[in-house]
Order: C-alpha cells, then structure tokens, then sequence
C-alpha cells in the first residue's frame, strides 16, 4: 500500500516550481499529526484532559490539548524552516519565525491546531485543520499581515487531520482530494481514499438546532424542507451534528450532506474562522465537487481584512448549498416567521 510520503514524492511532478518545499512541508505536517494523536489517545490516562485556565482571542476556554497542538504544530513548522511564518486560532497576532532558514521559507500556514476540543473529555472525534498559500512578502524577509489576509482561492495546499476511530490525514493541493489512514502499528499513514468526490445530493444536515430560534427566516424554512417526508425526493433528511466542524465535514464528504453554521441575532457576522475554518473546508469541499458559501457568495472569494475574521458558513454537496442560498435569498434575513 502507497504511504503518504511516497505519494507526496509521486505528486511533487504537479509542482515543477516547488523544488520540494512544499512536500517537505506536508512531511511536516504528517509528523506533528502523529505526535498529537499519541498525547490524544492518551488524553485519558494523564493530565492532559481539561480546561488550560485560560482563553484564546476569541474569548473561548482553552482546552489543555489545544495549548499542545498549537505548540507542537508551531515547532514542527519553524523546524522544517519552509515556513517563514503561522497564524493559529489560539493566537491572536501571527508568529513570524525568525531564523535565516525560515525567513527564506516560501509558505505561509495558517490552523486551527485541534478543532471541537472541547469533545476530547467524552472521547467524541476531533481534528486539526491547516491552510497553506504562497508568501506575497519578499524573501528572506520578514513576514508580513499581508501574507495571512489573502483570499482563499489563493491557497496551494489545505487539509485536515481527523482523530477518531482511526486516524486520518485529507489533503489536497489543487489536483484532488486523498485521504491516508494511519496504521498505529507502524506509525505510517497509508493511503485509504483516493480522488475523493462528495455526492452532488446527500441526505444529512449538519446544524446545532438549538441554536433554531436565533436563526435568520431562510435557514428555518430550509430546516423545515430538510424535515418534510417526501419520498420520492428522499426526504425527510437525516439530522447528525457532532459539534466540531472536521467530524461533521468529514462524514459529508463520504456520505453526501451540507454542514451549517448561520449567522444569528447574537453573532450577525456568524462563528466559524474565515482564515482557519472556512477556506480550507471549502478549497477541500471544492477539489471534491461540492460547494462552499457564505448564503450569498462563494467562501473562497471574500477578501479577508483581519486575522480571526469571522462568516457564516454553508458547506457540502451542491445541490444541498445551493438548495438553501435560494431559500435565503427568498427571506429577509431575521424576518418572524
């Protein structure tokens, strides 16, 4: 079976210009993913479970497990020294890597280091998200805002680690999407899916329902389609939400279905990261055949202004995204129903 570095040397002939950066920096990647799955199937057995007693920018409880796969991504890159530099969700300025080596790297990353950690205590899956773009700044200078507030159909490469049953690495650099399974008893990620494609119609909704009061008209007329019985189109279809966007994300990409995350009365400019969250999924959503929008335009073509910039998120199988703009853009957004 193909592992996940003999394919990256296999695919590096789509890249003639990268002379190996970016492979090297996937190799990257591959390594700070082993290292963090082994302390996350250790969670249970030492003090690594549990709030870290602080908060990140964003206002939100910082698990322990977030704190070490922050760091534990962060040296991987600086290590490598491809990278001149990183933005994290759990950081509030981006990391600029000193050394000479990095200073000439060509790429930027920036992560979500363990998305949905807040399921680590009751063992529920959770995953690291990554998105890389080609420096704007000079090289061999330092890096700049400028370089991490590109739009997302910028992006080279992008992918997700999931921890959970088994351990998965997606990614794709424009040419497709591959999943790699991890095989713990050698500690190599093999590949288990090639050219990934998501089904254009899915029959799951991905959505915390209890949010359904806050929601804007169209999204609860859309949730009310979801749930009419009309068996000649499928329906009604099926609710699964598990609270962290890679889990909900990874089982649509597999089966068909659209993960939802609206604005509402209380966050009007919605939750999820543009920068950490939103492009990656939608650069993988994309490369899969499905769809990534914002209810009124496509992710990857917002301009980004700030580093922990947030959207509304609609993402997953076409006609299932496109199915629910129209339903938005019939309804005024916080109209009573």
């Amino acid at each position: 079976m193909k592992t996940l570095g003999e394919f990256i040397v296999e695919k590096q002939l789509d890249f003639p210009d990268a002379s190996g950066s970016l492979s090297a920096l996937l190799g990257a990647i591959r390594l700070a993913a082993k290292v963090v799955n082994r302390e996350i199937n250790k969670a249970g057995l030492v003090d690594i479970i549990g709030s870290a007693g602080g908060e990140n920018v964003q206002g939100e409880d910082q698990q322990k497990l977030d704190v070490y796969a922050n760091e534990k991504f962060k040296a991987a890159m600086e290590a490598r020294g491809e990278v001149c530099g990183v933005a994290s969700e759990e950081e509030e300025e981006f990391i600029a890597f000193q050394g000479t080596k990095s200073k000439n790297g060509k790429y930027i990353m920036l992560m979500d280091p363990l998305d949905g950690s807040s399921n680590i205590d009751v063992n529920v899956s959770v995953g690291t998200i990554f998105s890389i773009y080609k420096r704007i700044s000079p090289i061999g200078s330092e890096v700049t805002l400028e370089d991490f507030l590109q739009p997302g159909y910028k992006q080279i490469a992008a992918g997700y680690v999931i921890y959970g049953s088994s351990t998965m690495l997606v990614y794709t650099t424009g040419n497709g999407v591959h999943g790699f399974t991890l095989d713990p008893s050698i500690g190599v990620f093999c590949l288990s899916h090639q050219d990934l494609k998501m089904p254009t119609q899915g029959k799951i909704y991905s959505i915390n329902e209890g949010n359904y009061i806050k929601f804007p008209l169209g999204v609860k007329r859309y949730l009310k389609y979801c749930q009419e019985q009309v068996p000649e189109e499928n329906r009604p279809y099926t609710s699964r939400y598990i609270g962290s966007l890679v889990s909900d994300f990874h089982r649509n990409l597999l089966k068909g279905g659209i993960y939802m995350y609206p604005t509402t009365a209380s966050a009007p400019e919605g939750k999820l990261r543009l920068l950490y969250e939103c492009n990656p999924i939608a650069f993988l959503a994309e490369q899969a055949g499905g769809k990534a929008s914002d209810g009124e335009r496509r992710i990857m073509d917002i301009e980004p202004t700030e580093l922990h910039q947030r959207s509304p998120y609609f993402v997953g199988s076409t006609e299932m995204v496109e199915k629910v703009e129209q339903f938005l853009s019939e309804c005024d957004r916080f109209e009573a129903p």
